[in-house]
């Protein structure tokens, strides 16, 4: 049985505590901010200190052309937000702004600096809970695909999803917290949105209010983390319960069932999620695609973290059946899906420029006037770096190269998380520094403290499972190390 180290132990709970202290003062600070910090901070916009002014006004731009069109079709709405983008700065120095404009932008850019600290953790808090959703999910894959190779790291992916419970309960609350508007995350929650009589009314998000609305919101939100931490409970107890049965493999048939109900309602549950928790972000944009996108991001993030995982235990010596090839097995998998996470991201782009619609190119300026660097950066992470790194078959089998592709992998789709929040709910006021970091340095440590911690708790080898003879023998052919006479060389 496996031990979790006291120095690992300490050093998590150091990184949560750390973390903890440094989001408390981020939000302290935050609260503390005023109109005049607003005002100051759109001062240094202005005259280039801070990003640039285009890109700080542009979301108020975008608010202040949508009022301005109420009497427009959607369609013609959205050209004059595209319209404000590109003309904010001579729309700034016009006679017709008059101090209430000013004030309306200092009290938007007020609330842009107010959410920074909780935009901060949304985006770790979405990335890990998507993180060991899709671990979960894999599982469930392993287990209806009835493959044999992975039988030996199963314990190991039952370990990484004990993370769901604790970020679950905490996305709960930060929902809860928009919803009680304790926050700004979420602008088709601010007062008057739905009111006609209102000078906030939205004609275009009232439009959507049969699915944008917060009863309806909170209710989803809620049954997804119930669907999917009812099958993480259910699934390790039947798991675990597969050791000890002599029933004739009917545990392992009852997992089975399980995880084909379960990868249905995922299905269905994770686009519905992508709508709600980040789309919902910019409720005047949609992509159809979009599902598939977040699902590919998260699934990428995923495979590197059970590989890594699996890598660190192994080194310990407490996975004996695991060898070469379960580890170029998950490259392989991390290599795949990363070029599929490309053609996702590809495909996307490339459509929405080239169609030119106004509805959906807002969703991109809004990231490539303010976002270049990271919105091109992480383009690079995720597809050059790796397919570079892993298209050797040999490289897939040494962990180190696995290490470095994988750490890169994980901050390339970090920065994807980051990009497709930031932009919606702190605009121009963004940069990395105290609230990212805590952030990253509490999730990290509650995802050592409670995948160790799992995976101290059962036989480290699922040995009830019928294909775990198969798993230990497994081993990958490589073409490359045939011999002469044709004969192949098993690794």
């Amino acid at each position: 049985m496996y031990q979790f180290s006291g120095r690992l132990k300490t050093f998590s709970i150091a990184l949560i505590l750390l973390g903890a202290i440094g989001l408390a003062f981020s939000f302290y600070s935050g609260s503390k901010t005023t109109l005049e910090d607003a005002k100051h901070a759109i001062e240094a916009a202005n005259h280039g200190t801070h990003g640039g002014h285009e890109a700080a006004t542009a979301p108020h731009q975008e608010e202040a052309s949508h009022h301005e069109s109420e009497e427009k079709t959607d369609k013609e709405a959205h050209a004059a937000m595209i319209e404000a983008y590109s003309n904010s700065e001579a729309h700034e120095t016009t006679d017709g702004h008059g101090s209430s404009h000013d004030d309306a932008h200092a009290e938007h850019v007020l609330h842009q600096l107010q959410n920074r600290p909780w935009s901060a953790f949304y985006v770790a808090l979405f990335f890990f809970l998507g993180m060991t959703l899709l671990v979960l999910t894999f599982y469930a894959i392993q287990r209806v695909a009835q493959v044999g190779w992975s039988v030996v790291i199963l314990r190991v992916m039952e370990a990484i999803t004990a993370n769901l419970l604790p970020v679950s309960i905490l996305m709960i609350i930060v929902l809860a917290a928009s919803v009680m508007h304790v926050n700004h995350l979420f602008p088709w929650m601010a007062e008057g949105i739905f009111d006609p009589e209102s000078d906030n009314y939205d004609a275009i998000i009232d439009g959507k209010s049969w699915w944008m609305n917060s009863t309806g919101f909170m209710l989803r939100s809620i049954a997804y983390l119930i669907i999917w931490n009812a099958y993480r409970y259910v699934i390790r107890k039947g798991s675990i319960k597969e050791d000890t049965a002599n029933d004739g493999n009917k545990t392992y048939k009852k997992n089975y069932n399980l995880s084909v109900v379960f990868l249905f309602l995922f299905m269905i549950t994770e686009s519905m999620m992508s709508w709600d928790w980040i789309m919902g972000l910019d409720p005047h944009w949609f992509s159809t695609l979009f599902g598939w996108y977040v699902l590919a991001t998260l699934l990428v993030s995923a495979l590197t973290v059970i590989a890594f995982v699996t890598i660190y235990l192994r080194e310990k010596n407490v996975l004996p059946g695991i060898n070469d090839s379960h580890i170029h097995d998950l490259a392989k998998f991390m290599f795949g899906f990363s070029v599929f996470w490309t053609y996702l991201w590809f495909a996307q782009f490339m459509l929405i420029w080239y169609a030119d619609i106004p509805e959906e190119t807002t969703y991109f300026v809004a990231r490539f006037t303010e976002y270049k660097l990271p919105f091109i950066g992480m383009v690079v992470m995720n597809f050059v770096f790796p397919v570079l790194l892993l298209i050797n078959s040999d490289f897939k089998s040494k962990p180190w190269f696995v290490f470095i592709g994988g750490t890169v992998i994980l901050l390339g789709h970090y920065i994807d998380v980051f990009v497709m929040v930031m932009p919606s709910t702190v605009g121009a006021q963004w940069s990395f520094g105290i609230p990212e970091i805590s952030a990253l340095f509490f999730f990290i440590g509650l995802f050592i403290y409670t995948t160790f911690s799992a995976f101290a708790k059962a036989n480290p080898i699922a040995k009830g499972n019928p294909f775990l003879k198969e798993s230990e023998h497994f081993h990958y052919y490589n073409i490359e190390h045939t011999s002469e006479d044709g004969s192949g060389d098993h690794h």
